[in-house]
């Protein structure tokens, strides 16, 4: 029996039924801003109600609820935040987290979770509108809300990439279905002779551009609109990236974009892959377990996949020499290969 095999009981049961409103209350909390008022207390109900035009009552009975789970703090109809809160549920901390609610518990995974079941028997996604969608307007959320947990992932590639790209006269960066865009973005901050391409939907690319206005590269960021597997791929880049998207697909079709990236990639040039990796069991890495279930419901055949698996799609494709970089307080895993010489 393993180690990890914990006994099921009645309370755990019940708990895993009501997580639900855990999350809802949380993120009702982030929309309303009910978070930054109580930054400001012990406050009561009134109160905050009348900074957030809510009706008294109804803010009585979250604010309740939110100390029942742990999220606020109550004593004698006053609350205040409980530690840790003020650093991540408060918007004008550095370490703001409560914007990846809307792209962790958001309203497109709700509603695809909803029909798990039929995605089970069917074997993918029974949803009309779905990750694979073209123009998917959950991915301007994801663009504009994912940056807090981006920002580490990025610094994680831009280390791993140095000094090589410090020590190149130019890099030219393809961020393949980039997003936000933080992965090139950060590779431009860091490397004053970086150029990067960004590719992904017309609907996306503004948003990459608004960060990338922010970080004080837009000059060196040049669009590429439309489908990954279609559009013209222009290059050849001394950097391809290609992050958090190769789990929407099968290994064969991931396998498939490689290969079909690898010739826009410079003889000496590298290509960084980042997601989840499957590596143990499950219930010693829930997380990428837990995420193959999403893509379950929301895309035709994609799912998690192993570190051997991106082995050989990298080796197919033409790339060797792979290393794996953890990202220190997240399921994400760096992979970076370089072209294979011939």
């Amino acid at each position: 029996m393993s180690t990890n095999d914990k006994t099921i009981s009645r309370e755990s049961l019940l708990g895993m039924m009501q997580a639900y409103k855990t999350t809802s209350l949380l993120r009702t909390g982030v929309s309303m801003g009910v978070f930054d008022c109580l930054a400001e207390g012990p406050i009561d109900a009134e109160t905050v109600a009348g900074r957030l035009g809510s009706d008294v009552r109804g803010m009585r009975i979250l604010l309740n609820a939110l100390a029942a789970v742990g999220l606020a703090v109550e004593d004698g109809g006053r609350f205040t935040l409980p530690a840790g809160a003020d650093r991540l549920l408060v918007s004008k901390s550095p370490e703001y987290l409560g914007d990846m609610v809307r792209v962790m518990a958001s309203d497109w995974e709700w509603d695809a979770l909803k029909k798990l079941h039929e995605a089970v028997r069917h074997g993918g996604t029974v949803m009309e509108v779905h990750a694979e969608t073209p123009g998917y307007e959950y991915w301007e959320d994801f663009a504009s809300y994912a940056v807090a947990v981006a920002r580490p992932t990025a610094g994680v590639v831009a280390d791993a990439l140095e000094p090589w790209a410090a020590g190149r006269e130019s890099l030219d960066v393809l961020d393949v279905a980039c997003g936000h865009g933080l992965y090139g973005l950060t590779l431009a901050q860091r490397n004053p002779q970086a150029q990067v391409w960004a590719l992904d939907w017309p609907n996306v690319l503004p948003l990459t551009e608004q960060h990338a206005e922010r970080m004080g590269v837009r000059d060196r960021v040049h669009r590429l609109p439309g489908d990954m597997f279609e559009v013209p791929l222009g290059g050849p880049y001394d950097v391809v990236l290609v992050t958090n998207v190769l789990h929407h697909f099968s290994a064969e079709r991931a396998g498939d974009l490689l290969a079909r990236l690898a010739p826009a990639v410079k003889p000496d040039g590298k290509i960084v892959l980042v997601g989840f990796t499957l590596d143990a069991p499950p219930a010693e890495d829930p997380a990428p377990h837990l995420f193959s279930i999403l893509m379950l419901t929301w895309t035709f055949e994609g799912e998690v996949h192993t570190v051997q698996d991106y082995t050989h799609m990298l080796d197919r494709a033409g790339f060797v020499n792979g290393r794996r970089y953890e990202v220190p307080g997240l399921a994400f895993r760096v992979l970076v290969a370089d072209k294979a010489s011939h």
